[in-house]
């Protein structure tokens, strides 16, 4: 079991590196676009592997621009959230209120007017969320999901996701900015891979505050 695990992780470790390796000789703004777009959907893909490296080439190389990389990877998670906000709202939706309206619903104590509220709730105070949701990794790809369906207004969707993909992508380039300042092309993926680790972990910490945050707030006594 343990030596299935070690071979699955290595393939998987061996098929990012392809892919980095892959990505750097053949980067460009439409490749920056389109894989973060499919980071930003249903499909999970790191970003760490696609904007760091561009970042770097783009200061190594000086065939493409660190600021407009930051702004086309924007635009792709946007468009890939948009993707999941979509889907959850024709998909998605009907699906809960067939499950409000039925008896198994109701013995789950759910109900339409719960569904309703719900939905108010996301949308009154939903923003924030959605921009801190594309800070948090395995977060960024699901938070367009209750977006939907709970039909949040789409231009504050659209707002706050690209603003929390602004500075996601931000980060990232800055990552690959330094890193072409210090770092050989032939390490490059090893040390975004470790630097990743750290993000990841900067990620969770955010996640588990946010946890914290709302847990304070649902069981402090009322005033």
């Amino acid at each position: 079991m343990i030596d299935l695990f070690v071979s699955c992780a290595l393939t998987d470790y061996l098929n990012a590196a392809w892919f980095f390796d892959w990505f750097v000789n053949n980067a460009s703004y439409l490749f920056v676009f389109v894989f973060m777009m499919i980071e930003s959907s249903f499909i999970p893909f790191p970003s760490e592997v696609v904007v760091p490296p561009a970042a770097y080439l783009a200061v190594q190389r000086g065939d493409m621009n660190v600021f407009v990389i930051v702004l086309v990877a924007t635009a792709g998670a946007l468009a890939g959230a948009l993707i999941n906000y979509v889907l959850a709202l024709l998909i998605g939706r009907p699906i809960v209120y067939a499950f409000a309206d039925s008896r198994l619903g109701h013995a789950c104590l759910i109900d339409r007017a719960k569904v309703e509220k719900a939905e108010v709730y996301f949308d009154q105070h939903g923003a924030i969320s959605t921009f801190i949701g594309r800070l948090i990794p395995a977060v960024r790809q699901l938070i367009s999901i209750p977006a939907g369906i709970a039909r949040m207004n789409i231009w504050v969707f659209c707002l706050f996701t690209a603003l929390g993909a602004l500075v996601w992508n931000g980060i990232l380039a800055l990552l690959g900015w330094w890193l072409a300042q210090h770092v050989a092309l032939s390490d490059l993926y090893e040390t975004v891979e470790k630097y990743n680790g750290y993000l990841t972990i900067a990620g969770l910490a955010l996640l588990a505050f946010c946890i914290l945050y709302i847990l304070y707030n649902a069981f402090k006594k009322k005033k």
